[in-house]
This record gives C-alpha cells, structure tokens and sequence, in this order.
C-alpha cells in the first residue's frame, strides 16, 4: 500500500473515529464502551495489513461501516454464557460462594471455619492442573477469559468448559457439607 494511501486512510479513522466508535457503541448496546474502541482498532488494522493491495478499495467510509457491523455481528456471535459462582447448579444445588458464607456452618466457631477453608482449598488443589489454573486465575486473580485466552492461547470457550468442569468438580468434593 502507497505511503499516500496509508496516509489518506490514517486521516479518515483520525477524523471519523469518534463516529466509528459511536456507530459500534449503538449496534453493542449492552457491551462496554471500550469494546467499541476495540472494534474500530480492530477494523483499522486489517485494513492497514490487507494482503491483497492490488484490489483497491473505491468506497473507504462504506467498506469500514460494513467492516464494523461485521465484526460486532462476529463478537455476538461468540459470546458465550459464563459460570458463575453465585447462581446455584442445574440441580438447584446451593451456589458455591453461599457454602463459603453461609451461616448454617456456625461462622462464629473459628475450628469450622478453618476446616472448611482447608477443604475448599483442598477441592482446588485436587484438579488437574488445567482446570485449576483457569479456576484460580479467574476466581482468586481476577482475570478475564479474554487475557486467558490470549495468553495461553487457548479459545474462550475451552476456558469456560474447563472453569464449568472445575466448580462441579468442587461441588461435588463438598457435598458433603451439605448433609
């Protein structure tokens, strides 16, 4: 790609790219504001690296609008429901965080306590390293399928699935505690 096109390109996402970000923003009503910008970046740079350079584009502002709604369709399309801690499994089992507060394991006995923690830790510990790490990284670091993924290249929704295995692995190591 020429040095003029580049730079012609570079002036038009310079000049609409509060526009590009809003148009992303109203079709990705529920998302984040900043996955509009990740989006528009995103549509930048695979312009910016298009392989085929000999096939020029005649309409730059139509092929970038038709390019964005393009990629939020993609991200809807792969957005998959998490696991979450707090809602309670198919069998109506008692979710993981409640067994961790709740009151009928007599909180105020220090003893309990530090057993049950031994035994949730315990449960942890008892994965395979791969459950566990997608586990730990998630519930006690804090971080995102989305880091994960990228890190360990590995897709999300494996991620999911083994972060699903390893809470019903940890459920059914304290079921016991339920009795």
């Amino acid at each position: 790609m020429s040095a003029q096109k580049q730079r012609s390109i570079a002036d038009f996402f310079g000049e609409e790219r509060s526009r590009l970000v809003s148009y992303v923003r109203n079709l990705i009503r529920d998302s984040a504001a900043r996955d509009g910008e990740d989006i528009v970046q995103d549509v930048m740079l695979t312009i910016f690296d298009r392989a085929d350079i000999t096939a020029p584009i005649e309409n730059l502002a139509a092929y970038v609008y038709r390019s964005l709604r393009n990629r939020v369709v993609d991200a809807y399309r792969r957005k998959r429901a998490t696991v979450s801690l707090d809602s309670a499994g198919p069998e109506g089992d008692t979710a993981f965080l409640e067994m961790l507060a709740d009151l009928r394991y007599d909180v105020h006995s220090e003893v309990e306590k530090h057993m049950l923690r031994e035994k949730i830790f315990e449960a942890v510990d008892g994965l395979k390293d791969q459950l566990r790490d997608v586990f730990t990284a998630t519930e006690f670091e804090g971080r995102t399928y989305r880091e994960l993924s990228e890190e360990w290249s590995v897709p999300v929704s494996t991620l999911l699935s083994r972060k699903y295995r390893a809470v019903r692995l940890i459920r059914a190591a304290l079921e016991y505690l339920n009795d």
